[in-house]
């Protein structure tokens, strides 16, 4: 008797494990996901920040086809997987849209950009792609 009751025991452990470390591997995977999100936030947040930085130094004669900035967007598409292009916009002091170039000391160059996350894993892929993006100025330094 006592054999087969070590037996049952053993079994009652398996299953225990089993679904135990089901829920812990799903865990896992979501904070591994969570976590690749946050890192996609933050350099898609530091892109816009650097190109608006490049940017409002150099503005170029269309606002933001200087070669400095063209270098600094390669290398942060370089850096953060499926970041789009760019857009650019100069803003006067008061937040208005200014037409024409983009070089008086009241300016500011204002950037958007975004990318496309993609989930790694099936925990958060119910949710599809999710689309960070992110938006910066820097006032024109000239």
């Amino acid at each position: 008797m006592s054999r087969l009751k070590r037996s049952r025991s053993r079994g009652q452990a398996l299953v225990e494990f089993s679904l135990t470390v089901l829920i812990f591997l799903v865990m896992l995977m979501g904070i591994f996901d969570l976590g690749r999100a946050i890192y996609m936030y933050n350099g898609v947040a530091e892109a816009a920040r650097e190109i608006a930085r490049v940017t409002s130094v150099h503005p170029g004669a269309v606002l933001g086809n200087s070669a400095e900035t063209t270098a600094v967007v390669n290398t942060q598409k370089g850096l953060i997987p499926n970041l789009g292009n760019p857009t650019f916009a100069c803003r006067n002091i008061d937040n208005t849209a200014v037409a024409g170039s983009c070089k008086a000391p009241d300016h500011s160059v204002r950037v958007t950009i975004s990318a496309v996350y993609t989930p790694a894993t099936p925990v958060l892929s119910f949710l599809g792609n999710i689309t960070v993006s992110s938006t910066s100025s820097a006032k024109v330094h000239q």
